[in-house]
């Protein structure tokens, strides 16, 4: 293993062991303000999710669907900007959940799609 992908294996290992992520297998995670949308695609997963502001906090909300028969779900984990999370799964292929969080006191959130 050349020195460089040493370095960014390492740095990757301590951003996830830093973060407390649990996840299978690592994802597409978009960190923004609101208003904003993403749809990322994975192997295994794909998502659609839009950021707005309402009320002094940020609205999450949208859909993950398993596009995989792997025995692993696919699943979305939001930060919000004042520290809270929520979780969402989708397991089975095909089977596709909507998802609808507020987070209070921030218009910022973290969102990430992983397999589990």
């Amino acid at each position: 293993m050349s020195a460089v992908r040493k370095s960014v294996m390492s740095a990757l290992s301590t951003i996830v062991l830093a973060g407390g992520l649990a996840f299978g297998a690592a994802g597409t995670a978009s960190a923004a303000t609101c208003p904003s949308t993403a749809s990322p695609k994975i192997d295994g997963a794909i998502a659609s999710w839009s950021l707005s502001c309402t009320g002094g906090g940020v609205r999450v909300s949208g859909w993950l669907e398993d596009t995989r028969m792997d025995n692993k779900c696919a699943m979305v984990r939001i930060v919000g900007g004042n520290g809270e999370y929520r979780t969402k799964q989708a397991c089975g292929s095909g089977v596709r959940e909507q998802f609808d969080f507020t987070f209070a006191g921030t218009d910022s959130a973290q969102v990430r799609l992983a397999i589990a």
